[in-house]
């Protein structure tokens, strides 16, 4: 019995392979940190991208006094590079041209959407950019960034992001073959 006891106290005094329990019990916890933390990463860069390609398209657009489909879709096309070196593979893009009358109530003067539904709310969102006579141009971007580690975990995570820009030659950017 002596035997037994004076055993029992050496393995519980024994503390040679804590810092390997410890290591096993951590790692599992620093690894899942570290995942998502690079998905974190990714998403905010391809938040930063999503933003840079709506202010890109309302950019290049609004440069033109009258756009046609060419400049227009080279403009989208633009936007869409702003993801490189990645390629985006659920862009959608919408392009508003907005007019406000005499009284500042505005009145879509034409609309170019790709890959995604048209914002419900574009009158609304530039009430307070309104001025008599004036226009905007509203761009709206969506992509939805899939994480590469945590997609078993989270779903998507939709990104949305409008740009407003003015005309830069005139108060409206016209389209080509529709009245303005």
């Amino acid at each position: 019995m002596k035997v037994i006891m004076g055993k029992l106290k050496e393995w519980y005094e024994d503390c040679s392979a804590v810092a390997a329990v410890e290591a096993a019990f951590v790692f599992p916890i620093l690894l899942i940190m570290l995942v998502g933390v690079f998905d974190i990463g990714n998403a905010i860069i391809m938040n930063q991208k999503t933003i840079r390609a709506s202010q890109v398209t309302a950019d290049l657009i609004s440069r033109n006094r009258e756009v046609d489909d060419l400049i227009v879709g080279e403009a989208i096309a633009a936007g869409r590079l702003a993801y490189e070196p990645i390629t985006p593979t659920s862009y959608g893009v919408d392009v508003v041209s907005i007019r406000f009358d005499q009284a500042g109530t505005p009145s879509i003067v034409w609309r170019e959407t790709q890959g995604m539904s048209p914002m419900s709310n574009v009158l609304t969102d530039v009430a307070a950019l309104s001025a008599p006579d004036s226009g905007v141009l509203v761009v709206g971007v969506e992509y939805n960034y899939q994480p590469f580690f945590a997609g078993f975990m989270v779903s998507d995570i939709a990104m949305h992001e409008k740009a407003f820009a003015r005309g830069r030659q005139s108060a409206v950017v016209c389209r080509q073959g529709m009245p303005c």
